[in-house]
């Protein structure tokens, strides 16, 4: 059930900073682990940052990060909070931007080069949440004494773009069922 990048039931690769380390820690060793553990091609490298709104101004600090790290600036998008924020999980609670890193299966196909356009060639294969805000029942936002990071990687997906397939169903977790 699902589609290529998609399963019903997946593993998911992480872990949490609470209060221990923040973005820049964050999105070094999680750039760090897909270059030089996995040796991911990083030309074939996107990321995320969360744009900004009338909540909470634009993630400059990830991105200026994603920068340093020698992400090219059309490497790097700006999406809303529909694509780039997490949470809160009920009505009120813990919340924040997030960064995504996608993996370009397809580096020749056709269309724009928007890792909004195409999930099937722009693989989300990991993400890095900031909880930064605590949202109030009266819909504001306020800053949290102490920001936390939740990071994590799909482990289907990740397989799929290591073993060089469009679909985490023709890696050999799958393929012997």
């Amino acid at each position: 059930v699902g589609d290529s990048v998609h399963n019903t039931f997946f593993e998911m690769l992480g872990n949490w900073s609470l209060g221990d380390y923040w973005k820049e820690e964050a999105i070094s060793w999680s750039y760090q682990f897909l270059i030089d553990v996995l040796k991911l091609d990083s030309k074939r490298i996107y990321v995320s940052v969360f744009a900004g709104d009338e909540d909470a101004p634009f993630d400059e600090e990830s991105y200026k990060i994603w920068q340093k790290l020698g992400v090219p600036q059309d490497h790097i998008f700006k999406y809303g909070k529909d694509q780039n924020w997490w949470g809160p999980v009920g009505q009120t609670g813990p919340c924040g931007p997030d960064t995504e890193m996608f993996y370009d299966t397809n580096p020749k196909g056709p269309g724009r080069v928007d890792p909004s356009s195409d999930p099937n060639r722009f693989v989300e294969i990991a993400n890095d949440v900031f909880m930064q805000y605590d949202k109030k029942s009266d819909g504001t936002f306020e800053s949290l004494a102490q920001k936390n990071v939740d990071t994590g990687m799909g482990f289907e997906r990740i397989l799929a773009v290591l073993a060089g397939v469009p679909s985490s169903y023709e890696t050999d977790i799958f393929l012997p069922l």
